[in-house]
């Protein structure tokens, strides 16, 4: 949806991105470059969104790395050639970035040594899932297929609107070391309230957390969890 010069991505009613934020989705690629520097060849990345995740491992990852995009929505790679390349500026045309049309999950499972780094931000935190069947990237033997996919020393990093504790453990019970980061918020996030009056009126619970996020975005801190194959 469009609102003036902003975008939003919907899934239904639910909330996936707006472009008025970027600075987290950059982080989750920033951060993992700032632990393995020129060592990250070959990066996997679930979750093109409006694709500022791509654009900033574009930016940090060496000219040899290859960047391989799990997307499982081609309207989602349509309007990144359309109404949103203004967004992309170019990215999806990098020769380094590979565009492969299957679920991230299907991409890890059953593959061993194969990535240096796995980025995962198709969802809004380990419990608040897009779709059920993402729950397969979170579970136990679903980071335990992550960990395999990894080479030794390479990093799983996970978006997510806050921290998740349990999360947490499950993690380093699959193998990985594990860090848990913040991230500031954006600086010129909007005042203004997007939701149509549908979405104010929705009583649905996980919406309800989701339209208190957005009414108080300046007043949170989005979490970054990155974990080391130990």
């Amino acid at each position: 949806m469009r609102y003036g010069e902003d975008y939003e991505i919907l899934l239904g009613e639910e909330q996936l991105m707006g472009s008025w934020a970027s600075r987290s989705e950059e982080a989750l690629a920033t951060l993992v470059y700032e632990r393995l520097g020129e060592r990250a060849r070959h990066v996997l990345i679930g979750g093109l969104g409006m694709g500022f995740t791509l654009a900033a491992a574009r930016s940090v990852f060496s000219k040899e790395a290859v960047i391989v995009l799990a997307g499982l929505v081609p309207a989602v790679v349509a309007w990144a050639r359309g109404p949103l390349a203004h967004l992309f500026r170019g990215s999806l045309d990098d020769p380094r970035v590979l565009i492969d049309m299957r679920d991230v999950h299907d991409m890890i499972v059953g593959v061993a040594n194969a990535f240096d780094a796995i980025l995962l931000d198709v969802d809004n935190g380990p419990d608040g899932l897009v779709t059920i069947a993402n729950e397969r990237l979170y579970c136990a033997w679903g980071l335990r297929a992550a960990h395999a996919a990894l080479r030794p020393g390479g990093i799983l990093a996970v978006w997510s609107a806050y921290p998740d504790e349990v999360f947490r453990e499950r993690l380093g019970t699959a193998g990985f070391a594990v860090e848990e980061l913040s991230v500031t918020p954006d600086a010129n996030l909007p005042s203004v309230d997007y939701r149509s009056p549908r979405q104010s009126a929705a009583n649905d619970g996980r919406r309800l957390v989701r339209a208190e996020c957005r009414r108080r975005t300046a007043d949170r801190s989005d979490s970054t969890t990155c974990a080391r194959f130990s």
